[in-house]
């Protein structure tokens, strides 16, 4: 079953929710749908080209009839409420963006950042981190085990890391993974967090999936 079934909506009611919530008809659902992936790409690729800015976790949007309040998870979060001498903080600019990407014109939209205590417990946390190391070069190896000592310091009681692709720039693609501790996708109890994320190198796209077992609850 745990390799059957995305761990996230797996646990959907138990121990996960929903990082979108709102309401629509069924004629509305595809365009709200639509403009929540438009609003997350927007703030990933502000993020990426901002200088500096890094350690974006979940970011959960919250809509009404006539507001949307987007929740960004940050492990620095001063990086974009605190600007520079004279500016404005970015998170000002980063929601005027957003806002013309999506045309709020009947809606307000409200944007806020909250820190993330435990940076290395947060899988996104974790494989941008591998990213940046695959990125540079480093054996994957040495990424994974690197990043699996981070996990295990912020006191995770498991940690699940997969790479798939052209990995170390192989012709052949192949799937390689590590485990350390104790990881039970099968029970719904186990608070799992997961994640998936792509990364660009000069040997092509390889896919990053973490897998962290946070407690039972």
């Amino acid at each position: 079953m745990g390799q059957k079934i995305h761990p996230l909506g797996f646990r959907l009611g138990t121990t996960q929710s929903h990082d979108s919530l709102w309401f629509a008809q069924p004629r509305n659902y595809s365009e709200n749908l639509k403009e929540d992936k438009i609003i997350r790409d927007c703030i990933k690729n502000y993020i990426q080209k901002t200088p500096g800015v890094e350690g974006i976790g979940r970011i959960k949007i919250k809509k009404r009839i006539d507001r949307i309040k987007v929740i960004i998870y940050m492990v620095r979060p001063k990086l974009l409420t605190e600007g520079e001498e004279g500016k404005p903080p970015r998170s000002e600019e980063l929601q005027t963006n957003v806002q013309k990407k999506v045309n709020c014109v009947t809606r307000k939209m409200k944007i806020k950042i909250r820190r993330i205590p435990i940076a290395y417990s947060d899988p996104n946390i974790l494989a941008e981190f591998i990213a940046g190391q695959l990125k540079n070069r480093i054996s994957f190896r040495k990424a994974i085990k690197k990043a699996i000592e981070l996990a295990e310091l912020a006191g995770t009681k498991g940690v699940q890391v997969q790479i798939a692709g052209r990995i170390d720039g192989k012709e052949i693609a192949r799937v390689e993974w590590i485990r350390e501790g104790r990881v039970p996708l099968q029970t719904i109890r186990a608070k799992i967090d997961y994640c998936s994320y792509p990364v660009r190198t000069i040997y092509g796209v390889l896919g990053i999936k973490v897998w962290i077992f946070l407690n039972n609850d």
